[in-house]
């Protein structure tokens, strides 16, 4: 089950980010500025925004296996007709990354809601942290096939090469995967379905979650969605090249993600507290990048931005066993729905974040500002965790 998940969000980290490279031969085909560049990447966090919740609603309802396996069959729709989209109008490319992000947003509330049904505590940071690298691994599969497929086959074929893998991912899916857990885990779950909405939003620790996901996935979209160009545009990398720039620092992040939650897990083992040990990693996963951006906002030659990219990427990665598990930690009954409100916060930056990102290095001419602005939000979503975040089951 965890490694159907993974491969789950693998795709769906794929389908997002390929048109961070894609985009780059469709602007200069369609004549787009750099602010409709931001539009058409923001886009598709509209959708990604409306779903969160819901997504994690019916997982509790009807079981994460329909939930999610339903939502990689409608967003691997969408990607094949990205093409299309855009050759028929700007407005219709707008609607069909919309709804594609409709797709997407029920597939993180449904794989905790999994996670929190089949995997024990001991063993949570680990499980978790393995699924959250599947972000990086797919961007990473992404930023390197997607400039090939692009130059020797054309940008449309990205989206229909792309879009195919999610229907196979289904068979597989749809034969090996199960609601329900060993008796073993339903013992470890048990009691009722019904969602304690007032509970859950008058508890602070888990406001504490939704900020710190919140200012983590500013920093993650922006990078995630204007890496490519920022190395393409501000740093005179060509196409076929981007890659070989973009690719370290997100192996960088798959590497230490699942170190991280090795070292998560150990530490609880070995008798350190929950709380303690989400907090220490936290803390690395959040400060380490505000630095390394920092210091990239300075930066004019691609192999040292390359080297600070990897230290800030693999750095934040941490967060996957910080605060991106700590959902389970709090409420394993109702990860799901939690993780659904806190990933519907943490979309805004999605929206808000990139678009705006576009729009300052029109106003500005480089990326400065943008690295700036996202390591403050960085460092402020950490003294929030630090201070408000717990370890203890409160739901």
């Amino acid at each position: 089950m965890v490694l159907l998940c993974f491969f789950s969000t693998f795709i769906c980290y794929i389908d997002r980010v390929n048109i961070s490279v894609a985009i780059i031969p469709m602007a200069e085909q369609f004549g787009w500025t750099a602010t409709q560049r931001g539009l058409v990447l923001s886009s598709f966090f509209i959708g990604y925004l409306v779903t969160q919740v819901l997504g994690g609603w019916l997982a509790g309802k009807m079981g994460g296996k329909a939930v999610l396996g339903f939502g990689v069959l409608w967003w691997s729709l969408f990607t094949l007709l990205t093409p299309l989209s855009a050759m028929a109008s700007f407005p219709v490319l707008i609607a069909a990354r919309i709804a594609m992000g409709l797709g997407e947003g029920v597939a993180f509330p449904a794989t905790y809601n999994l996670l929190g049904r089949w995997v024990p505590l001991r063993e949570r940071s680990r499980a978790a942290a393995f699924n959250l690298t599947a972000i990086p691994l797919g961007t990473l599969f992404a930023v390197t096939a997607t400039p090939f497929i692009a130059v020797y086959f054309g940008w449309p074929m990205v989206f229909y090469l792309f879009g195919a893998l999610g229907f196979i991912w289904f068979v597989f899916w749809w034969h090996y995967a199960g609601d329900r857990p060993p008796a073993r885990a339903q013992e470890e779950q048990g009691g009722s379905r019904d969602v304690p909405w007032r509970q859950i939003f008058s508890k602070v620790p888990i406001w504490a979650i939704i900020i710190g996901h919140f200012c983590n996935n500013w920093g993650l979209y922006v990078l995630l969605s204007w890496l490519p160009s920022y190395f393409a545009s501000q740093l005179g990398v060509n196409l076929r090249s981007v890659w070989i720039f973009v690719a370290p620092p997100w192996i960088a992040s798959f590497l230490c993600g699942n170190i991280a939650g090795w070292i998560a897990d150990r530490m609880i083992v070995s008798g350190y507290s929950v709380t303690f040990t989400r907090k220490s990693l936290q803390t690395i996963g959040f400060l380490g990048p505000a630095l390394a951006l920092s210091a990239l906002a300075t930066t004019t030659e691609a192999v040292t931005a390359v080297v600070l990219l990897s230290i800030g990427l693999g750095l934040a990665s941490f967060t996957f066993a910080g605060a991106g598990c700590n959902h389970l930690d709090v409420s394993p009954r109702h990860a799901g729905i939690i993780f659904g409100i806190s990933n519907t916060a943490a979309t805004v930056p999605g929206i808000v974040g990139v678009a705006l990102t576009g729009f300052m290095v029109d106003q500005t001419g480089t990326f400065a500002s943008a690295f700036y602005l996202t390591a403050g939000i960085l460092v402020f979503g950490w003294l929030v965790f630090l201070i408000f975040g717990t370890g203890k089951r409160i739901l």
